[in-house]
């Protein structure tokens, strides 16, 4: 190995980053894959989790979903809930190391070091309960469903569009899959909804709804890619959906997590294989590094 030497700016380095080592090199593979994906076109499962929508990094997230690139998304309820908030009200950046009792004094909810004002689950609650009366007669609707009329909203009345996922698949009609979505705070409005009267009581979210939606867009596929950044539902939903075809063919995971505990959170590309999740590890790396910092040079100069 070379040392790179008499680089003058970001695009010479990341150009040479699989000669770098570490870390720096399995990012240098994932630009490489990244690149496959965009010339090849596979049909692209985009998985993330709710930090990474709470983040800054949220606008990434939508620049990536708004390329073209993407066909599904699938992620927790957070993500959609962080979306839909930020898209009309602002989150504060505090402190790791802040007192979480004077937090909750002041009504302060707390994400790592972001903040979060509890008005902003009270509009949450307003939107959700608007949606769940319209589709109370039905009986039920899916998080695909829930998602799309988030976007709806957002379309019509955000003040932030361009950062936001659900506007960017909204407007491109991506479907975004959400398994868990109970998860979070639509399920305690979902519960509260319920008890409000007698005629709610058998209102549900019900993800089995899009079982069926999603199986279609991986059956229907001819190759298939995930770009999954973190781990958990939306990891393992993505891969494990990708079964029913013998895997996929391309992956890219961005984790933190290690896989000495045997999570599926830490787990690598390899283990996928011995699943049928992954055809093989040929077209598939691991980044391990947070991914606010990873995702931007992930796809920059590519994306």
């Amino acid at each position: 190995m070379e040392t790179i030497k008499d680089v003058s700016n970001l695009e010479e380095y990341l150009k040479n980053l699989k000669r770098v080592g570490f870390q720096s090199t399995s990012l240098g593979e994932a630009r490489g894959i990244l690149r496959k994906i965009k010339e090849e076109k596979p049909t692209v499962f985009f998985a993330f989790t709710a930090n990474m929508v709470a983040s800054g990094i949220r606008g990434y997230v939508a620049k990536l979903v708004g390329s073209g690139l993407v066909n599904a998304i699938i992620t927790t309820a957070g993500s959609l809930e962080h979306d839909l908030i930020k898209s009309f009200k602002d989150y504060l950046l505090g402190d790791f190391e802040i007192k979480d009792e004077e937090l909750r004094e002041k009504g302060m909810n707390r994400v790592g070091n972001i903040l979060i004002d509890n008005s902003c689950y009270e509009f949450l609650e307003k939107i959700n309960f608007k949606i769940f009366e319209r589709y109370v007669k039905k009986g039920e609707i899916s998080p695909s469903q829930l998602a799309r009329e988030y976007g709806e909203v957002i379309a019509r009345e955000g003040k932030n569009k361009r950062n936001s996922f659900l506007y960017q698949a909204y407007k491109r009609e991506i479907p975004v899959f959400s398994p868990g979505i109970l998860d979070g705070a639509i399920g305690l409005n979902l519960y509260f909804f319920r008890n409000m009267r007698k005629e709610n009581k058998e209102f549900s979210i019900n993800p089995s709804l899009d079982i069926n939606k999603l199986s279609k867009i991986v059956l229907e596929a001819e190759k298939t890619a995930g770009i999954i950044l973190g781990g958990g539902i939306s990891k393992h939903h993505t891969i494990g959906i990708n079964i029913v075809r013998g895997g996929l063919d391309y992956a890219i995971y961005v984790t933190t997590s290690q896989e000495f505990d045997g999570s599926l959170s830490g787990a690598k590309p390899k283990e996928g294989v011995s699943w049928g999740k992954i055809k093989d590890e040929k077209n598939s790396t691991v980044v391990y590094g947070e991914a606010s910092l990873v995702l931007p040079l992930l796809m920059e100069g590519i994306i």
